[in-house]
């Protein structure tokens, strides 16, 4: 038997198909699951059952439709891309600079659900190719749900690492600024207020909360604290990455300073705001080695970074700081101690730490905080991670929403295929040299 006779058996294509579908089977972990290979070896085999019934079964020399032809492909990609979707890669682009320079607004990436494991979908009637929304309507159903549950991936999430999650405060949207923090408005405005104005509420499942990235920089059973802007974990400060930046005052001679410079060097020119009075810049968000060129300048005065203490500055108060309440004198620069819950680990609860953990055990798991700080301890049934942007003075994250659920993480960023830059017509408008750019996480 030849090679192409061998590959083109029946026998053949029947046993490649099965071992992969059993392979994927063992992965799920579902052996009910197993019942399916009956329909590939039908579909291989016996060949009783027309299973994509869409399909028109030409008799021999009968003349093709090109219609159904067309439809049989579209049905096809439809369910392929929808597979790889849910088990392997999802398309993902960024809307904000809150993790320059590392990642840049209008970065198209691939992220990898593989790295951390997939989730099996909690809200599986969805509508093909979207996420929670179509035609500013909501594109999936809520008549069937399942309980959270992660296939095994190739490891944990860890401290360093770029991660694609679900928005922790975005299970309650509102339907005229579904963008904003609905948590955040109410603290600020009040409830009423910000229904009457901005309402309907909506409320979304885990699994179709807009997605956030943003860079761990704790994982569960640290304790992390924010000083002067830089990060501790466990005592220790977090590595410097190359991408990320502060914001600093910088002051010149009285002019700007010229706008190709500061492009050349990575600048987001949307970013900056000159101030005469000043003269100079209120707030230039630099790396570490942009820092090192702004101050050699000739019309640069002095560079100070923007620090936070307590008060912070406006809009930030303790409104909108976690944990929320005036007792924690934290600010996006001064922020902790605070320890990061892990799973099957016991806390004791009291009237001053109750504010961390109050959505935790409300929210995330079901639980009775009242209960909870009545009985003076509480176990965790999850992991929960703190996550902060790159770009640390235009970033809103851990900071100013707490803990990330592990029933939230979906992925990591893995490869740039496209980066744009909004304003700018073709080609000018692409960043060629992000093109097919991997992402690494450290």
């Amino acid at each position: 038997m030849s090679l192409k006779e061998f590959t083109g058996n029946r026998w053949t294509k029947f046993t490649f198909w099965a071992l992969l579908y059993i392979l994927w089977v063992i992965w799920l972990g579902n052996f009910w699951w197993l019942f399916g290979l009956a329909v590939i070896f039908d579909i291989f085999i016996t060949k009783k059952v027309h299973w994509n019934f869409w399909k028109k079964r030409y008799k021999e020399g009968e003349k093709h439709d090109s219609a159904n032809d067309w439809l049989d492909a579209v049905v096809f990609a439809v369910i392929v891309v929808t597979f790889i979707n849910i088990f392997f890669f999802q398309a993902f682009k960024i809307p904000s600079s809150s993790m320059e320079s590392t990642l840049y607004t209008g970065d198209h990436l691939f992220v990898s659900k593989l790295t951390y494991g997939p989730r099996v979908p909690q809200t599986p009637l969805t509508i093909p190719f979207t996420h929670n929304v179509i035609f500013g309507r909501e594109s999936y159903s809520t008549l069937i749900q399942k309980d959270y549950r992660r296939l095994k991936g190739f490891r944990e999430v860890r401290k360093g690492d770029c991660v694609v999650f679900g928005f922790p405060h975005g299970d309650t949207v509102l339907r005229k600024a579904p963008a904003e923090d609905y948590y955040t408005l109410c603290r600020l405005m009040g409830k009423k207020q910000v229904i009457e104005n901005l309402g309907p509420v909506i409320v979304r499942p885990a699994d179709k909360v807009d997605h956030y990235v943003k860079r761990c920089v704790a994982t569960p059973g640290d304790t992390l604290e924010v000083r002067e802007g830089l990060v501790w974990v466990n005592g220790e400060q977090q590595e410097i990455y190359p991408g990320m930046q502060l914001s600093y005052k910088v002051v010149t001679t009285g002019g700007r300073i010229n706008s190709k410079v500061l492009a050349k060097i990575g600048l987001n020119l949307d970013e900056l705001w000159f101030d005469a009075n000043l003269p100079g810049y209120p707030a230039m968000p630099l790396t570490g080695k942009m820092l090192e060129k702004i101050r050699t300048y000739g019309n640069v005065v002095s560079v100070e970074a923007n620090i936070d203490e307590y008060p912070a500055d406006y809009p930030d108060s303790y409104l909108t700081i976690f944990p929320f309440d005036a007792a924690y004198h934290w600010t996006r620069d001064a922020f902790g101690p605070l320890w990061i819950p892990a799973k099957g680990a016991t806390v004791e609860l009291t009237a001053e730490n109750m504010p961390l953990y109050e959505r935790i055990i409300g929210v995330y798991e079901g639980g009775d905080p009242a209960k909870a700080l009545e009985e003076g301890t509480y176990t965790f049934k999850q992991d929960y991670y703190f996550m902060m942007g790159d770009n640390r003075h235009n970033s809103l994250d851990s900071r100013y929403w707490g803990f990330v659920p592990e029933d939230h993480i979906v992925g990591s960023p893995s490869v740039i295929w496209l980066s744009t830059v909004k304003g700018k017509r073709f080609p000018t408008n692409i960043r060629w040299g992000r093109f097919l750019k991997f992402v690494r996480n450290k």
